[in-house]
This record gives structure tokens, sequence and C-alpha cells, in this order.
């Protein structure tokens, strides 16, 4: 029964006591509105259209009984010894007549029948005790949901509303704009739907509650759901950066050493974080520990990737650093995601270079050779060019080379054994 109708029911018929009991049972069960509040509301809203319809000017007094839903009215009037205003007053010859013990300038009750009272009274009330039915509503919305921002809610998908997925949460409906929604996530009506109860707008239709599944703290309160260490305060989330749909990076740290922050949050085997994963609809999560050193914090958020060459201008919150050209794509991650969460999380900005490698030449070659065999024990500098322009460039290229070698390349007996010699006792030592 819906509730517009049960007012029509009654409205056109006031004194028909079971249509009102019908109005106060379906608004006490289906909206929640207790049945003394409704009957405050209707009682007034029908005294109120009656002194500005038919009965204009008169003080209407209108009871329901809450039990039954029987309608009462009485107008109220003023004993006087010389009248005024006959709709508010009533001479005290006549008020005795009705009451004997009637005395000047008190108030008595005569009794009408709630017919009296209008078509159009009643047509005006109908449309107060919507209004009030309404603000009821309304109020009862917020009073509900307002200790919830900030948690975790669930419900169904009801319907698309100007591209807002409306969501019923049970005793309210919900609205999950576009831009709170992560990317590439559909839902249909009768899907069920966890959200962020992210806030409450109030608008002239009334409280609008707004959700989300692109905040971040979205992800935190599934953490502590699915955390425990996290729900007793032993593990802090310490910081977070998100890309909704494709990457979060959280920082968290314990407060007992015997607890390890990032086991804890990753579960036996990875149960708990691939449950907030699944939620996320497969989105990634990079579970790190906390440092307070942004060193040593970056070198915790860039992992596999070794920063190298770091520069920290404090002043400005900057951190400059260099990595290997193989690691530079991991450091820097898909369109520069992994760089611009990695530097939300630090909170600083971050400047990423490749390492230069220095480009031997061939006289630089030579003296590298050079200077190995001069690690052989009584061989100098001198011979050892000699011995590097012939062709001999470490002391294993000697092993297999006999003395006639020696001399085809312009070195004498002596100087052939003497080499051999060194080389054979730098090479067994």
């Amino acid at each position: 029964m819906r509730s517009g109708h049960c007012l029509a029911l009654f409205i056109f018929s006031l004194s028909m006591s079971h249509e009102i009991l019908s109005v106060l049972e379906y608004m006490e069960k289906e909206k929640g509105i207790s049945r003394a509040d409704m009957i405050t509301a209707i009682s007034g809203a029908i005294a109120t259209a009656a002194q500005k319809g038919v009965n204009a000017g008169q003080d209407i007094r209108v009871d329901i009984n809450p039990r039954t839903g029987s309608l009462k009215a009485w107008t109220r009037l003023t004993v006087v010894d010389s009248i005024s205003d006959p709709t508010v007053e009533v001479h005290i010859e006549r008020a005795r007549a009705e009451k004997p013990d009637a005395q000047i300038g008190e108030v008595i009750e005569r009794e009408v029948d709630p017919a009296y009272l209008g078509r159009i009274a009643a047509q005006t009330a109908r449309q107060a005790i919507m209004q009030r039915i309404r603000q009821f509503e309304k109020d009862r919305i917020y009073d509900d949901y307002k200790g919830l921002v900030g948690d975790i809610v669930t419900g169904t998908v009801r319907r698309r509303e100007r591209g807002d997925l409306i969501v019923d949460l049970g005793k309210a409906e919900a609205v999950l704009p576009p831009r709170e929604r992560v990317p590439g996530e559909d839902y249909s009506p009768g899907e069920r739907i966890r959200c962020l109860l992210l806030k409450i707008e109030q608008s002239n239709r009334g409280p609008d509650l707004i959700l989300s599944r692109s905040n971040m703290n979205f992800i935190k309160r599934l953490f502590e759901v699915e955390v425990t260490e996290i729900a007793d305060g032993t593990v802090t989330i310490e910081a977070m950066a998100r890309r909704a749909g494709y990457r979060t990076k959280i920082c968290v740290q314990s407060s007992d050493p015997k607890v390890d922050p990032v086991g804890a949050c990753v579960g036996a085997r990875g149960a708990r974080v691939k449950s907030i994963v699944r939620e996320l609809g497969g989105e990634k999560i990079d579970i790190i520990r906390y440092f307070a050193d942004p060193m040593k914090q970056l070198e915790e958020a860039l992992r596999p990737a070794i920063p190298k060459n770091v520069k920290i201008d404090e002043r400005n919150r900057r951190i400059h650093f260099e990595v290997e050209e193989s690691e530079l794509s991991i450091a820097i991650g898909r369109q520069g995601l992994n760089a611009k969460l990695t530097s939300s999380l630090l909170g600083w900005k971050l400047d990423i270079g490749k390492v230069e490698k220095e480009e031997k030449t061939f006289d630089g070659k030579v003296a590298q050779a050079i200077l190995g065999i001069t690690q052989i024990p009584g061989i100098e500098d001198e011979l050892a060019a000699r011995l590097v322009a012939a062709g001999f460039v470490s002391p294993e290229a000697f092993v297999g080379v006999a003395d006639s070698d020696l001399l085809d390349a312009g070195f004498s007996e002596e100087e052939a054994s003497s080499i051999l010699s060194k080389v054979g006792s730098f090479l067994e030592a």
C-alpha cells in the first residue's frame, strides 16, 4: 500500500478511523516513522488546513486515537462577557448553558463533526501531511547514516539515472557518481556492491548519500576489515597512494617488534591481500614497510629497482636519483604511474635519471690491459706495454704459450724465459 493512496482515502472521509489507522501502520512499518510523530503531524496539518478553509479564523483542535485511529475535532472558544469575534469567542451566558461553572477568560471546546472541516481543508491537509512525511524521511535518513560516513556499506544496484548508479542500502537509496567509480567496473541492476559512504550532501530533495569505490579511504577501510592487526591498532597505515583501478601503494608499520606489518597485511599465503584485490577487481596493491627517512623509504618503494647517486633537496622537497638503464622502466612504470605513486607516497617530487656508462676508448683499453699485466711481480710498465702490443692482454693469455711464441713476437730468449717464469709463478699462486 502506498502512503499517498492511504492518505487520499482517509482525507476524503476524515471520520473513517480505519483508513487513518492504515496510514499510521504503513508509515510505522515501511517508513520507520513513529506513530506518535505521525499523529502529531496529521492532526496538526488537518487543524491548520481547516483554519485556513471554510473554518477560517477558528481555533481548531484535532485528536487521533493512536490505537484505533479514530479522529475527533473541536473548536476552541474563549468565554467573554462581550463578543467581538464570534469565531473564537462565546458569551458567558451561552457558555454556562453548556458548562455551568464556566468563567470569563476560560477556554471551552465544542466537538465538531470531522466532515464539517471541509473538503478544501482535507486537500490542504493532505499536502501538508505529505510534506511532513517527506521531512520525517529526510531526517530519519540523515540520523540513520550520519554515523556511517567513512565506513563501508553494502547495497544492491537498482538503476541508472543520468550516469549515476542508484544503490539500495535497505533503509535508503544512495548515489554512486561516475567520478567515484573505478575505471572499467560496471554493475547491472540486482548486483550486490560494497562502497565507502563518502559523505551526506544536503539538497532540496533532502540528504543525498554519496558513495565511492575510487576513494583511497575505501581501500584503507577494506584493510581495517580484513587485517585484525590494523583493526586493533598494532599495525598502522602511515601513507597511501592510489590510482583507482590500476595500482595502490601502502606504507605500514608495527608498534610490536614481534609483528611483521607487511606479513600481517599480506596474510597466510596472501589470503588477506588477495581478498582485497578481488574486491577491487584485480587492482595491484604494493605493501611496503614504512621508514621516516625518505632515502630508505625511496629504496623500499622502488624495489626491485635500486636508486643510485641520490641527491636530496630538502628545501624544495625534491629527490634526484639515477637507476640502471635496465631498471628505468620499472622505476618509472607504465605511463609514469609507479614514479607518480611513489612521489605521492613519500610526499617528495622525484627526478629520475639513467646511470651513464663511460665508453672506453682504444687507448683506455690498452692502458687497462697494461695495468693488468703489471700485476705480475717483476714485470714493469715498459715490458708490459710490449707484451700488450704483441697481443698478450692478460695473465691468462699466456696459458699454453712457449718461448718460441715470444721469440716470434720480438722478445729475446732471456726475456722470453724470464717472462714465462714470472707468469707461471703468478698463475700458480
